[in-house]
């Protein structure tokens, strides 16, 4: 090769280098707690998307923000935001857990047992915590919110807007029985109901029954929006907790189909430290 060409392609190589920055890997270590702020989250969206200040939230024509397209023809996902997916939803050492929760915990780290992998559906923040995202759907007409969840178990949940309480004696399920109002452009949501059968958060932080929860969607732009979430649990906790990720919108993308095998170990994701795991019980931790 002649010279001439090897100096163009070098300096195509580090201007690359340069271009793209350190690795969120590298961002990530630099900031141990784990604590992504929406200002790294808006960076990584307008990288995507090739820069730019993001356009205003879209709204309804009465003015009310919305959390999906601005149009039926707008099609996009909510994706975890960036650190979502490798450290607790809050890191462990600001969380009021109880002891027995703690060992649970602890032992979810060395044996990643999850229900989700086994085609189980998630609630809480585990259902924002996939890779393929979400998709809310708002029915004005039915008083609904849908969030449908993209790859996994085909599931999705409701949220209802008409104004009912929580009944006495709902069914437990993975995403309880939520009851939601606007406060401004925030979707508020109540959460009772739950079973115990997944994980609060994609690291495995554990709940009970007697699991209450707040969660709150702002939508600050086009591309970000704050999940807050509020977890009351006296079964598993000390005291009240909240906390709060970014999520971001990816534009141009609709729900797919994804296949999720039930006998489906997923090897990496299921044996743990790489050791024997007993899978004789038909309940997982």
């Amino acid at each position: 090769m002649r010279p001439g060409v090897i100096a163009v392609l070098s300096a195509a190589i580090v201007f690359v280098a340069v271009a793209a920055g350190p690795p969120l890997a590298a961002r990530q270590a630099a900031n141990p707690q784990g604590v992504i702020g929406g200002v790294l989250a808006q960076q990584e969206a307008r990288g995507r998307r090739g820069g730019g200040p993001p356009r205003p939230a879209p709204r309804t024509p009465a003015g009310r923000v919305l959390l999906q397209g601005a149009t039926p023809a707008d099609k996009g996902v909510w994706l975890p935001g960036p650190g979502i997916t490798g450290i607790p939803v809050k890191p462990l050492d600001q969380v009021p857990i109880l002891p027995w929760a703690r060992a649970v915990f602890a032992d979810r780290q060395l044996n990643e047992l999850e229900p989700h992998t086994r085609c189980k559906p998630s609630g809480v923040a585990r259902e924002f915590q996939t890779p393929y995202g979400v998709e809310f759907v708002e029915l004005p007409e039915q008083r609904k919110i849908y969030i449908f969840d993209i790859g996994g178990p085909h599931t999705f949940r409701t949220i209802y807007m008409d104004g009912r309480s929580h009944p006495a004696n709902a069914m437990r399920t993975a995403y309880g029985h939520s009851i939601g109002w606007w406060e401004g452009d925030t979707l508020v949501s109540d959460t009772t109901n739950f079973h115990e059968g997944f994980w609060l958060d994609r690291k495995g932080l554990p709940h009970t029954e007697r699991l209450h929860t707040v969660e709150r969607w702002t939508r600050k732009d086009s591309n970000t929006m704050e999940y807050s979430l509020t977890v009351d649990d006296p079964g598993a906790y000390s005291a009240r907790w909240t906390t709060s990720v970014i999520l971001t919108w990816e534009p141009n993308t609709e729900l797919f189909e994804y296949v999720c095998q039930q006998q489906n170990y997923a090897h990496e994701l299921m044996v743990g430290e790489m050791k024997s795991v007993d899978r004789t019980t038909v309940v997982v931790p």
